[in-house]
């Protein structure tokens, strides 16, 4: 899909004319000279590697390191705009909390007949070692990334919900901190919400999360799979920012009830452990038996309130896009309201009639693995080849229970420089929520991803995207 007139632009609506939002930093770009903002370009590149923001993507040969290319367009929002677009995020996690608590205590929606119980029962991400287990403060998610897409003025759905492990909130605080350093006359001219406060209000939202065994002040630690996972620099970045340690399976083990880490005086427990591992490796006595990067007996431990897991185990059954598809439902049946944000249409292609429409219509659709994610595993029809097609259909019909369709959006765009000036790109956003007993905390803002190629919808840095700063105006 060819990016024009039929998509919104953010910058300038459907016509030439700034939109509101951007007029500033239109009069800002219009009096400076293209060539000294493509050297800064370059210097943000220099300083991106400098810093060694990188991520790992997986193939053929093995991981290979790549820098996520970086726009120094800013993607701006409105003040107005994003009272809304909170309104909605805080409605869809305290919805999504909700929901966790009740399918592992009373399922009250299951028996109400609005999920099937079968989208629970024979669902891979369910845990059943979670049933009857009350996390700290009944906090299931402690940090959520939702994927929000945007197609007009006042028109967001949500694309997808991360309420496992979400990622890339070292980017959208690096992206803030490289625009100050290169432009630091912009932000004297315009009024931009702050996001360098996430790392402090992670810890304090951490800590309001300890355990009952906890006595003292909370010892938080993050927990990574190692060097070799494609968001090591982010698990390091993090850790170092909220002052917390951070560790690997091998440093950990359980002590008189406790899981505590290995130090220059001995093991010391762990109060709050915020994993970036996933809940199959998080206990080879629960979980897979072959796993070396978790904790042999967390889960005990877990359970008998000896720690926090942030997020919890058992919580990527909402991230599972089946389940999405029920959102708006969820949504209504624990907060008694409409949901503000809108999901995308979805056809479940479990439903023999929902399957047999996709199959028809492979070439106009957006076909996804329910457990997928960064991209992987999907097909989009209207830039897919016959072969493609031909390929995926074979797929879809050998295991329809493991897809959902959705229709092209016609995603908003967002300028990004090029050699010749601005050009329209296709945008996503991923705002971070942070939830503890004492409230659910949106950075303004959040991670605005870009697809850099021409008419692409494909944002994913592991497929080719890049990122920008989202500034979230004041006024």
């Amino acid at each position: 899909m060819e990016s024009g007139q039929s998509n919104f632009d953010e910058m300038h609506g459907r016509g030439d004319t700034p939109r509101l939002p951007y007029r500033k930093y239109q009069e800002w770009f219009a009096a400076e000279d293209t060539a000294r903002l493509n050297r800064k370009s370059k210097e943000a590149e220099t300083f991106f590697r400098r810093t060694g923001i990188t991520f790992n993507v997986y193939g053929a040969e093995g991981a290979n390191e790549r820098l996520i290319p970086f726009d120094i367009v800013p993607r701006v929002i409105s003040g107005r705009e994003w009272a809304r677009l909170s309104r909605g995020i805080e409605q869809r996690v305290r919805a999504i909390n909700a929901f966790l608590y009740d399918i592992y205590h009373r399922r009250e929606i299951l028996r109400a007949g609005r999920i099937p119980v079968d989208l629970i029962a024979q669902n891979e991400a369910f845990l059943p070692q979670m049933i009857g287990v009350a996390p700290p403060g009944n906090v299931y998610t402690h940090i959520v990334g939702v994927d929000i897409v945007r197609t007009g003025e006042d028109e967001f759905f949500v694309l997808e919900d991360n309420a496992r492990t979400p990622s890339g909130v070292s980017y959208m605080l690096e992206n803030r901190e490289t625009m100050m350093q290169m432009f630091p006359e912009l932000f004297s001219r315009i009024r931009v919400q702050p996001v360098s406060d996430y790392p402090k209000n992670l810890r304090r939202s951490l800590v309001a999360c300890a355990p009952a065994a906890c006595s003292g002040k909370p010892v938080v630690a993050v927990l990574t799979p190692g060097i070799h996972n494609s968001a090591y620099f982010e698990h390091a970045f993090l850790a170092d920012q909220m002052g917390a340690e951070l560790v690997e399976g091998h440093d950990l083990r359980v002590v008189e009830g406790r899981v505590a880490m290995r130090t220059t005086r001995g093991y010391t427990p762990i109060d709050v452990l915020y994993r970036r591992v996933d809940d199959d490796y998080l206990d080879p006595l629960s979980f897979n038996p072959q796993s070396v990067l978790g904790v042999p007996g967390v889960m005990d431990v877990y359970r008998a309130g000896g720690i926090t897991i942030a997020n919890a185990p058992g919580t990527g059954i909402a991230d599972d896009k089946a389940i999405y598809s029920y959102m708006p439902e969820i949504v209504e049946f624990y907060t008694g309201e409409t949901a503000i944000l809108k999901n995308v249409p979805t056809h479940r292609c479990s439903e023999p009639d929902a399957l047999a429409y996709v199959l028809e219509h492979l070439d106009q659709l957006v076909v996804k693995e329910v457990h997928g994610s960064g991209g992987y595993g999907m097909l989009v029809g209207p830039a897919a080849s016959r072969r493609e097609i031909a390929t995926f259909r074979k797929k879809l019909e050998a295991r329809p229970r493991n897809y959902i369709a959705q229709p092209t959006l016609s995603l908003s765009t967002v300028p990004i420089l090029t050699k010749k000036g601005l050009a329209p790109r296709h945008v996503d956003l991923r705002p971070f929520v942070l939830v503890s007993p004492q409230g659910i905390n949106i950075t303004p803002g959040g991670l605005t991803r870009v697809a850099l190629k021409k008419g692409s919808l494909v944002v994913n840095s592991s497929q080719g995207g890049g990122t920008k700063d989202t500034w979230v105006l004041e006024e």
